[in-house]
């Protein structure tokens, strides 16, 4: 893992770090893709993470008076999806960042860096191409501007240099007469990797195509343009013959590969496929995609990721962690170099937090960060220091369970036990956020943790039941079939470790 861990203050804090030590650090804000990487030794030679998340104004989100949207870099999934302007300027965007993950990887991964990873599978990289996005890119030599097309070398390259940090993203915001949607397929409905995803924006003169923008995604090393059928689509009625003829031209340009989740052939099918999804939608047929009015975010704030800022640099393993857990505040000299599950469990012999995959795909090391939840396993230890975390264990109030807790336990909710603990920190973080979830609202926060057992059935009913609702019991087998889902009092105590 990295031996030096950095909490910056400021922008220009980073650049220096940068310039110093270039190829042997990196710049870490929600850590999803870059955990991954290190412990895969996909990047390697990696000493020192520069942590962003403290710095204050990084996760804006603003038009300018020149009609341009910007997202700072600390922008993250979960943001896109509850702004309001992104809805309205940019829904396409708005609709792949709700296709990320869950709510967990949602709450910490950000935009900027699903563009840096360079995946031709990464959801946002697609809509932002189709929109025309720019992002600028700043080191202690100057600041430039790149094209999103410019960017890409090829698969997990792209054009900035050791020294350079990803400080703004931006694009024009839709006009009234343009309409886009973005639509994904994968192998499940949540948690899933595109095998192939398409972003459509056109803009009309009445019937009449004026221009067109057709981006694919996970069909090629980069995100590409279906230029052949842009070209086709101007000057056009929107007809059910164009629509084919378009989506035909489409899969066209469409370079797919074989691999363990598609053929090749597959690919290029579901590309006219969900090519033809996507502009039906923009003809006013049936919309494939579901973005909810109100998603839920298993969050407390919506107004960005990030706690206070520090006063100055903290940098560890030199300056110890101080953090308040559950309540009590704790000073940690060593543990510096772990995901934040392996400290909550090594560290402070809080076991109640699981691994189960490690890679933030079952849920089951679910934890309150700053009034998030998170995937423990995808975050670094240090980003602990000055943070209020909650487990499992922190659910209770002395002897007295939590009501969710309780439910799990009159509704049998409680098979191996092994997914208990996520499944009980996404639920109680959903009943903060809403006192009466719909079913569907439940499903949403769900969608992050894994049943090995498939109780889901009796996982939603002890939901229910903790809110109040308790309508399952009235709803016949069928209907349970049919609706089933895919997918503390402070301490005064503190301790020194």
């Amino acid at each position: 893992m990295w031996q030096e861990y950095i909490n910056a203050t400021t922008v220009a804090e980073v650049l220096s770090v940068l310039d110093d030590r270039r190829e042997r650090v990196r710049v870490v804000a929600g850590s999803t893709d870059l955990i991954l990487e290190i412990e895969r030794g996909v990047r390697k030679g990696i000493e020192t993470l520069v942590d962003v998340t403290r710095i204050p104004d990084l996760d804006r989100i603003y038009k300018d008076e020149k009609g341009r949207v910007h997202l700072g870099p600390l922008v993250t999934h979960n943001d896109v999806v509850a702004s309001k302007l992104l809805r309205d300027t940019a829904l396409p965007l708005a609709q792949a960042a709700w296709e990320v993950g869950s709510p967990q990887i949602r709450n910490r991964g950000t935009v900027a860096g699903n563009l840096i990873t360079a995946s031709p599978a990464n959801d946002t990289i697609t809509p932002l191409m189709a929109l025309g996005a720019s992002v600028t890119l700043r080191s202690i030599c100057g600041e430039r501007t790149v094209p999103l097309r410019e960017f890409y070398l090829g698969v997990r390259k792209n054009v900035m240099e050791p020294d350079e940090m990803l400080v703004d993203i931006s694009f024009p915001a839709l006009k009234s007469r343009q309409k886009g949607r973005f639509i994904k397929f994968a192998l499940r409905r949540a948690q899933a990797i595109s095998l192939v995803n398409v972003a459509a924006i056109l803009e009309f003169d009445g019937k009449w195509v004026l221009n067109a923008a057709i981006t694919l995604g996970a069909v090629a090393p980069t995100i590409i343009h279906a230029e052949e059928a842009e070209k086709f689509l101007v000057g056009r009625v929107l007809d059910d013959d164009t629509i084919e003829n378009a989506a035909e031209r489409t899969m066209r340009a469409a370079k797919p590969i074989s691999d363990v989740r598609s053929s090749a052939a597959y690919r290029s099918m579901l590309v006219r496929v969900v090519a033809r999804r996507a502009l039906n939608a923009l003809n006013g047929g049936a919309d494939v995609v579901n973005l909810p009015d109100d998603p839920v975010l298993l969050s407390d704030r919506s107004d960005g990721n990030h706690a206070p800022a520090f006063q100055r640099a903290v940098v560890s393993p030199t300056a110890p962690i101080v953090t308040r857990i559950n309540g009590k505040e704790y000073i940690f000299k060593h543990g510096h170099n772990k995901t934040l599950l392996r400290f909550l469990r090594e560290e402070v012999g809080l076991v109640g937090t699981k691994e189960g995959c490690a890679e933030g795909e079952c849920g089951a090391c679910t934890v309150f960060l700053d009034g998030q939840a998170v995937m423990s396993c995808m975050v670094p230890a240090p980003r602990a220091h000055q943070a209020e975390i909650v487990t499992v264990e922190g659910l209770a109030q002395g002897d007295r369970l939590d009501p969710v807790q309780q439910a799990f336990i009159d509704k049998g909710a409680v098979q191996c036990g092994y997914c208990t603990p996520g499944f009980l920190m996404s639920a109680a973080k959903l009943l903060e956020e809403r006192s009466t979830p719909s079913k569907d609202e439940i499903r949403q926060a769900l969608t992050g943790n894994l049943c090995r057992c498939t109780g889901y059935y009796k996982i939603i009913e002890a939901i229910e039941s903790a809110s109040g609702r308790s309508t399952w019991e009235n709803t016949s087998p069928t209907e349970q079939i049919s609706e089933s889902i895919s997918g503390s009092s402070p301490s005064t105590q503190s301790g020194e470790v």
